[in-house]
């Protein structure tokens, strides 16, 4: 629990009103109680604000006089919310040491500060750094590097050689370094090329549940610092992702990419491999990019869903353009208009 003064001095921002008032939750305007804190980002929510129960509001300045209970003034919002609601909700990181039921293999380094739950096993040469924090039934390959307080939740894998960064956070199930899908097509067979590569994950990087990353063939995978990915993503090998990239739930990126700083990629969008994508481009949710995106912008590549019978006689029609537009060509080049002789 905080002082509504406490927050302002941790986090900034202009406080009027009553600098004692007990904070001690994030809540909506509407579910609000006494002892929680709120935001308003949109006018739209002007009259939830005004029934709102909440002992305190966070707004931007425009909004300051729609409220007399105690507030919060900054310039964004949505940004302070979500400060204050880390501050409140701080993880309670577990005690330090290696749980009895962990196997720790000979020339691992793990630090006294750093926490192994149980079932975990960690690798010949792996190293932990100071205050990691490593969930149950996790496995560490061999020669895997981790930063200083990172964090692995429950049944994470990361194979031998992997790299992840300082105050990363990888989620359940995620999978870091397996083999990326590399087959060379012999007489109808597949011939499987081994894939010698790494991942390399920079500092500050979040990881959602049951992501997968492949590691490179030969180059490494590299995932830069402060870049986001939601639960159930898949990395193909060799892909590079630039440092704030973020991306929302089921996006597929295909091998040898390259994604730029500052991106936005929404769900299921499919990513094709050996393409490039420019720093900052926004991709809408379930796109399909097919080719380099060389310009900052935002790209949309799919129909909207409709009505069934509207939809089919739409791709009707998509799917007879290529001959709707030779026979406007043939129709062009007879009505052509002739030279007129003088």
């Amino acid at each position: 629990m905080y002082r509504l003064g406490e927050i302002v001095a941790r986090l900034g921002g202009e406080l009027i009103g009553d600098a004692d008032v007990d904070i001690r939750r994030m809540a909506t305007l509407e579910k609000a109680g006494p002892g929680d804190l709120c935001f308003l980002t949109h006018s739209k929510y002007l009259q939830q604000l005004r029934s709102t129960r909440a002992s305190a509001v966070i707004l931007a300045r425009k909004h300051q006089k729609a409220t007399s209970l105690p507030k919060i003034v900054c310039d964004d919002p949505y940004v302070y919310y979500a400060r204050a609601a880390q501050l409140l909700n701080a993880e309670t990181r577990p005690a330090p040491g290696i749980h009895p039921r962990a196997v720790v293999e000979p020339g691992a380094e793990v630090p006294g500060s750093a926490a192994v739950g149980p079932f975990c096993h960690i690798g010949r040469g792996a190293r932990l750094g100071e205050r990691t924090v490593v969930g149950a039934s996790c496995t560490i390959g061999e020669d895997v590097r981790i930063g200083e307080d990172a964090l692995l939740g429950p049944s994470v894998t990361i194979y031998p050689r992997c790299v992840v960064g300082e105050r990363s956070v990888i989620h359940a199930g995620a999978v870091i370094g397996a083999d990326g899908f590399g087959m060379a097509p012999e007489a109808g067979r597949w011939v499987k090329i081994p894939q010698t590569g790494r991942v390399v994950i920079g500092d500050d990087v979040e990881i959602g549940a049951n992501t997968t990353i492949d590691r490179g063939a030969l180059d490494d995978t590299v995932i830069e610092d402060g870049v986001k990915l939601d639960n159930q993503i898949q990395i193909g090998h060799n892909v590079r992702v630039g440092a704030h990239t973020i991306m929302a739930a089921c996006v597929g990126v295909a091998g040898s990419t390259r994604i730029g700083k500052h991106c936005a990629i929404g769900g299921g969008a499919r990513i094709w491999g050996h393409i490039e994508i420019a720093d900052r481009v926004n991709i809408s949710a379930t796109a399909e990019v097919v080719k380099s995106i060389p310009r900052a912008g935002t790209y949309t590549g799919v129909l909207p869903a409709g009505e069934s019978r509207e939809w089919a006689r739409m791709v009707a029609h998509l799917r007879g353009l290529d001959r709707l537009s030779k026979r406007v060509a043939e129709l062009e080049a007879r009505v052509k208009p002739r030279k007129r002789k003088r």
